[in-house]
């Protein structure tokens, strides 16, 4: 799919060119902002830094609809995806068509670092809502790592907790039952969205089906629906039209055996003892 290139400003009238500019501003703030409070994470950047993020978020960019896959298990990767708007999620596909989400990928993530030495893709990447990504090239993302070692630290500290993630994933599907198992992918999904801005209060934007969600957690979509009105019934969780809400953080927590130190983000201190302690201290929406 071609790249989508910006209307040329001076070919628009003064006052269209303005508003133009500052919407593509808004969008790119946007768009970098998520990938730097992500790497911020784990080391401070200089504004240098902040530059150089916010330079690789205009890449060529591409736009994947809803349900389509962004690259397929066996193509050769030519790119490393940045997800500047929408959700993805990882997966891999049997022959009898049965298929296993591995992650989900949100804005300010990288997918995969490590695409640029492999001949041929191990897993697919699927679009769950319509994308927007930046596609950067190897030798684009080697002047980064070499002329930015803040920037490169960060990213081995994304890649710790990408495999962190990956084995608390197996110890899910492997060891809760049904509730623990959408309780803990709802606190983690929660707190990674919280980590880049992307939540209100204790509400967020949760557009997974309940198919996705069962391919995600080893169950069927039975047991999902199931495991989530039981939540519902707790009052733990609210999910109406693609929005999540979590009353009771500190309560979908314990239910779950959540212990977020495998995320390893500082900034989400104020989520975990404080939370678990006094949960009531955050305002949540209309209240």
């Amino acid at each position: 799919m071609p790249s989508e290139t910006p209307p040329d400003l001076e070919s628009l009238p003064p006052d269209s060119s303005t508003v133009l500019q500052r919407r593509g501003d808004i969008s790119l703030s946007r768009s970098s902002g998520a990938l730097t409070r992500r790497l911020e994470e784990f080391i401070p950047l200089s504004e240098a830094d902040r530059a150089a993020l916010a330079q690789l978020s205009r890449q060529s960019t591409r736009t994947v609809e809803a349900k389509r896959d962004l690259i397929r298990q066996g193509e050769a990767p030519r790119s490393l995806f940045l997800i500047l708007e929408g959700w993805a999620c990882h997966y891999r596909q049997l022959d009898d068509g049965r298929r296993q989400i591995v992650d989900f990928a949100v804005p300010g993530d990288l997918c995969d670092l490590n695409l640029f030495i492999l001949d041929e893709m191990d897993h697919s990447i699927s679009a769950i809502t319509r994308l927007k990504v930046a596609a950067i090239g190897g030798e684009v993302f080697r002047t980064l790592v070499t002329t930015h070692p803040n920037i490169t630290t960060a990213l081995w500290w994304q890649e710790l907790v990408s495999k962190s993630i990956h084995r608390e994933w197996i110890v899910n599907v492997g060891r809760r039952s049904a509730p623990e198992r959408i309780a803990h992918l709802l606190c983690e999904m929660f707190l990674r969205l919280e980590s880049v801005g992307l939540t209100d209060g204790f509400s967020c934007d949760f557009p997974p089906t309940q198919g996705d969600l069962a391919d995600a957690t080893g169950l069927t979509s039975v047991h999902v629906n199931r495991s989530l009105q039981e939540l519902r019934g707790r009052g733990l969780v609210e999910l109406d039209r693609k929005r999540l809400t979590i009353p009771d953080l500190r309560a979908l927590q314990e239910l779950a055996g959540f212990n977020p130190d495998y995320l390893h983000y500082h900034r989400l201190s104020r989520h975990t003892e404080g939370t678990r302690l006094r949960p009531s201290r955050y305002k949540l929406p209309g209240a």
